[in-house]
C-alpha cells in the first residue's frame, strides 16, 4: 500500500458514525485498526514524504524534534522548512533531511509572502506539519493562509501557533477583512489541530476552566466548527473528527509533561499521516503512542527528568509491539 493510499478501516469499527458515542484507545483498539504497511520490494516513495514547516532563531529544536519524530513513525521521505538564520542549524541536527531557509519577519516569524517557495513541492507531499516552534503569530497565521490553497488536497497538522489561523473562521476582530474573505480556503483543506487547553482557550475565546470542564463537547464542537480533526489534549486526551466521531485516551504520565513533547506528537502524527493513514487514525495512533512511550521511558528513567528527544526513539518498537500486521 502506498502513501497515498488509505487504510482499508476509517474507524476501529469500520461502521456507521454515532455521534453519541466515543470510543476507547488502546492497544486492543489499535491492534483492530491496522495504518497501512508499504510492501516489501517498496522504497521510500511508497513510505511518504512529510514536509515540517516549523522552527525560529529563539526555538530551532522544536522543528527537529517535530521532523525526527515524523520519520521515527515510519515516513519515507523528509522536508524541513525553516528560518534562514537556523536552517543551517537545522541541516546539520537532520542529516535525513532537505532544509529550505526562509525569509522571517523582525520577530522571529516567517515572511507571509514566502508561501511561493512551496510551489515545487505541490503534489510531492503527503502530509504538511506546520507550527512547532514558531514565532511572530500574526505573521505565521498570514503565513499559513496563503499556503493552505496550494495544498488543499494534502493532509495538514497544524501546531503551537499556527493553529491560530483558525481564529479566522470565527471572524476574530483582531484580522482584516482581506484574511477573512480566506475562510473557504481554509475550510477545504484537510486539518488535524492539537491544542492543549490553554491554547484551546486562545483558540476559542472561552476561558481554560470552562475547557477542562467539559473537553468532549468543546473537542466536537471545534472540529465541526473548523471542519477539522480536533486532538484536545490533556491527563484524558479526546479526539473529534467533523463528521462527529470521537475517540479518548487515557494513559502516558506526568513526565511527558515537558517541553518539546508537544512537537513530537505533532511530528509522529504528520508522520502517520504521509504513510496513508486518514487523519482520524494518524492522531488516534499518535496520541497512543506518544502516550506508551512516556510509560516506557517513565519505567527505564523514571517518572521525572526524561526528554522530549527521547520519546520518538520509543516509537518504532511499540507500533513493532502492537504486531507487524498493525503498524
Amino acid at each position: 500500500m502506498t502513501a497515498n493510499q488509505t487504510s482499508q478501516q476509517d474507524s476501529p469499527q469500520n461502521s456507521k458514525v454515532d455521534n453519541g458515542r466515543i470510543q476507547k484507545l488502546d492497544a486492543e483498539s489499535l491492534r483492530n485498526w491496522p495504518l497501512p504497511f508499504p510492501s516489501g520490494d517498496g522504497d521510500k516513495e511508497d513510505r511518504g514524504h512529510v514536509l515540517v514547516i516549523g522552527g525560529s532563531r529563539e526555538m530551532p529544536g522544536a522543528v527537529i524534534l517535530a521532523a525526527t519524530s515524523a520519520l521515527r513513525a515510519g515516513a519515507g521521505k523528509l522536508t524541513v522548512a525553516t528560518g534562514a538564520s537556523v536552517a543551517q542549524l537545522v541541516a546539520s541536527a537532520l542529516p535525513e533531511s532537505r532544509v529550505i531557509g526562509l525569509p522571517e519577519t523582525e520577530d522571529g516569524g516567517i515572511l507571509p509572502g514566502s508561501a511561493h517557495l512551496f510551489d515545487p513541492l505541490i503534489g510531492k507531499v503527503d502530509a504538511v506539519l506546520i507550527g512547532p516552534g514558531m514565532q511572530d503569530e500574526p505573521a505565521i497565521c498570514a503565513f499559513v493562509l496563503s499556503l493552505l490553497p496550494k495544498f488543499i488536497d494534502t493532509k495538514i497538522v497544524l501546531d503551537a501557533c499556527a493553529m491560530g489561523v483558525v481564529r479566522n473562521m470565527q471572524g476574530d476582530p483582531s484580522h482584516d477583512h482581506a484574511s477573512q474573505k480566506n475562510n473557504a480556503d481554509v475550510r477545504l483543506a484537510n486539518l488535524v489541530l492539537t491544542p492543549h487547553a490553554g491554547e484551546m482557550a486562545h483558540l476559542t475565546g472561552d476561558d481554560k476552566d470552562s475547557i477542562q470542564a467539559d473537553p468532549l463537547t468543546v473537542a466536537r464542537t471545534t472540529a465541526k466548527k473548523w471542519n477539522a480533526v480536533v486532538a484536545l489534549k490533556g491527563p484524558i486526551t479526546f479526539i473529534a473528527s467533523p463528521t462527529g466521531e470521537a475517540w479518548q485516551h487515557e494513559g502516558g504520565n506526568i513526565g511527558l509533561a515537558i517541553s518539546g513533547s508537544g512537537d513530537t506528537l505533532a511530528g509522529i502524527i504528520a508522520g502517520l499521516a504521509a504513510r496513508g493513514a486518514t487523519l482520524e487514525q494518524a492522531t488516534a495512533w499518535g496520541v497512543v503512542l506518544h502516550a506508551q512511550a512516556g510509560e516506557q521511558l517513565a519505567q527505564r528513567v523514571g517518572s521525572l527528568g526524561y526528554l522530549a528527544r527521547e520519546i520518538a526513539g520509543e516509537v518504532p518498537g511499540l507500533m513493532d509491539k502492537l504486531g507487524r500486521r498493525a503498524i
